[in-house]
């Protein structure tokens, strides 16, 4: 049977939720928020040890003033609400991304919310926040080529170059789920999907329940991970 240590989530459809029920996007992120809240609540209580969600990507700068500012106000929202239930799960909050772009006020409520949490020893929830994966790569990449000229290391292994990735630390990723039905990892994870099963739904973000999050778990389990082996059930 299938471990889930790791799951991620491209929590994609919140736009489009909105405007399906005549709201305005802004609805649509806070319900979003409603949403982690229930499944980072679950996803503890199974016994997962790290979610890492996709709640702003370097590329989303792009979108109007009036939403991106919304969403850099969501991290107050998600934490005043809810990270006394944190705590009660024993959950630790943890961001990965380029902290450098973020407005200091969230910046400040994310860290605050880390710094609360740090000793916690349940599930990792991890915010990929202004984050894009080529983005961490580029500067993995100058960090290790900065470790060799300065004579920290002297060889590079795939195993060694994670250590320079946000992720340092967190199990591999067993488990993709994207909400929305989208067929692209929008520069998420690109590293650390090499050998990860991925799990694409119609449902949008909003409306994702803890029987959805079953579903899915259920149909990772029935399949066979070989991780580029041949798998002698099959004709290959």
């Amino acid at each position: 049977m299938n471990t889930l240590n790791h799951l991620a989530i491209i929590m994609d459809g919140n736009g489009r939720w909105a405007k399906q029920n005549k709201l305005p996007r802004t609805a649509g992120h806070y319900k979003g928020v409603e949403v982690l809240r229930n499944i980072t609540i679950y996803a503890n209580k199974l016994g997962i040890k790290c979610l890492t969600v996709y709640a702003f990507s370097t590329e989303n700068w792009k979108r109007s003033a009036d939403e991106v500012n919304y969403i850099m106000s969501l991290p107050k929202i998600f934490f005043a609400s809810y990270i006394k239930e944190l705590m009660e799960n024993n959950v630790r909050v943890m961001i990965i991304g380029d902290r450098e772009k973020i407005p200091s006020e969230t910046m400040k409520v994310i860290d605050d919310a880390i710094n609360t949490t740090k000793n916690n020893t349940g599930l990792i929830l991890n915010f990929a926040f202004n984050y894009g994966s080529r983005d961490e790569i580029v500067r993995a990449a100058k960090k290790y080529a900065q470790d060799y000229k300065d004579g920290k290391v002297n060889d590079l292994s795939e195993e060694s170059f994670a250590d320079y990735l946000y992720t340092s630390g967190l199990p591999e990723v067993d488990l993709l789920i994207r909400t929305g039905s989208e067929m692209r990892l929008s520069n998420f994870l690109l590293y650390q999907l090499a050998y990860s099963e991925f799990v694409v739904i119609d449902t949008l973000w909003p409306d994702f329940t803890n029987d959805v999050l079953d579903s899915c778990i259920a149909e990772y389990m029935g399949r066979k991970r070989n991780f580029g082996g041949r798998d002698e059930t099959k004709n290959n």
